[in-house]
């Protein structure tokens, strides 16, 4: 029995030790319990923001968006009368919008008048792979049973009919699979680079290397320009699997490599600041989970941004992650050059200050 105890406090120390077991042990239940209970815990309470474009004026309309306010299922946010829906939709990357014609209280009026069967129809326009779609959906299903019930006491005066803004039938599988390339970009580039820069400083290794031609910013290019190659490769791959298994409707397009690229510099850099920071290759490996799994779950990966709480979408916005996801789905899916361009320069930008503050920092005179 004291052999065994004895055996059992040395191996404990030994375990104690190492960073990543317990970080395994006691920091990854709770980060996933933490994660994962802030995205579903109250999300019912959580309001859609729905975009909304009125181009009726009349009474029936204003008595239309005030059910809609009363929900507290909506928040309301305007979109410009002289504005094209589709086009506003596809710029901004909507999952779902409210489209009010300009006969709409003229019909209902004109239903009124004449006792005659037929309802007056709004558009909803969406993304049904979205879980916010199918709760608006139920949501104006509400409004127009109270509405008509308030007009006509119980003869239906009001629906809505559904459009999807990009003419193609997405399937979940067109949303999922530019989220999991970006997952596997920033697994590949940052985690791997966060452990190699953390054992060569520990190592000494660097040192070494200060005893070549080689500079540390063309050490710091051939490991972006490996892995750009690497995660292209992966890219074509995963997307011919996607293809092959489900059909999907998503394009891969050029803008598709270019943030390939981009994401491979932004997640590279960080790996690299990061390894430098970390004392050992343990540490090293701890910081990288520390950060890498909450960007995995909170950056749209896997759930809508929109389902989502509002102050984990605030989280959400200041991940890395949460840029390469969305430039993704524009370019694969959306086909929304606008918003491409705007995540692409945030992962550029990203990407450049960890780049620099790398280069900075990394001594190859380390012990």
């Amino acid at each position: 029995m004291i052999r065994v105890l004895a055996d059992m406090i040395a191996f404990g120390k030994q375990y104690t030790r190492s960073t990543v077991t317990m970080f395994f042990a006691f920091a990854f239940p709770i980060l996933l319990i933490l994660i994962f209970g802030a995205i579903f815990t109250n999300v019912g309470s959580q309001k859609i923001d729905l975009h909304l474009q009125n181009l009726d004026q009349g009474e029936f309309s204003e008595m239309y968006v005030s059910f809609l306010e009363n929900t507290t299922l909506f928040t309301l946010k305007e979109i410009p009368i002289d504005e094209d829906i589709e086009s506003y939709i596809s710029n901004n990357s909507l999952t779902v919008a409210l489209y009010i014609p300009p006969d709409f209280s003229s019909t209902i009026s004109q239903l009124i008048a004449t006792n005659a069967s037929g309802v007056s129809n709004v558009t909803l326009y969406g993304d049904p792979t979205q879980s916010t779609y199918g709760t608006t959906q139920t949501g104006l299903i509400v409004v127009q049973d109270q509405m008509s019930y308030t007009i006509a006491k119980a003869r239906p005066l009001v629906g809505f009919n559904t459009q999807n803004p990009g003419g193609e039938n997405f399937e979940f599988m067109d949303f999922f699979v530019p989220g999991i390339v970006g997952m596997t970009v920033m697994i590949n580039a940052m985690y791997t680079m966060t452990s190699i820069c953390a054992e060569y400083k520990s190592r000494g290794y660097f040192k070494l290397l200060a005893t070549t031609t080689l500079k540390k910013t063309d050490w710091l290019l051939s490991k972006f320009a490996f892995y750009s190659i690497m995660l292209i490769l992966s890219l074509l791959l995963t997307f011919a699997v996607g293809n092959l298994a489900f059909g999907m409707n998503a394009v891969l397009t050029p803008m598709a490599f270019v943030f390939i690229v981009a994401g491979a510099f932004l997640f590279t850099s960080l790996g690299m600041l990061l390894g430098i920071l970390a004392k050992d290759p343990e540490a090293g490996s701890a910081i990288s989970n520390a950060i890498g799994f909450p960007m995995m779950f909170l950056s749209g990966t896997f759930f809508a941004l929109e389902s989502m709480p509002s102050y984990i979408q605030a989280i959400a916005a200041v991940l890395p992650l949460t840029y390469l996801n969305e430039g993704l789905r524009d370019t694969m899916v959306y086909d929304s050059p606008d918003s491409a361009f705007f995540n692409l320069a945030v992962v550029l930008i990203l990407g450049v200050v960890f780049f620099v503050a790398a280069s900075r920092l990394m001594s190859w005179k380390e012990r």
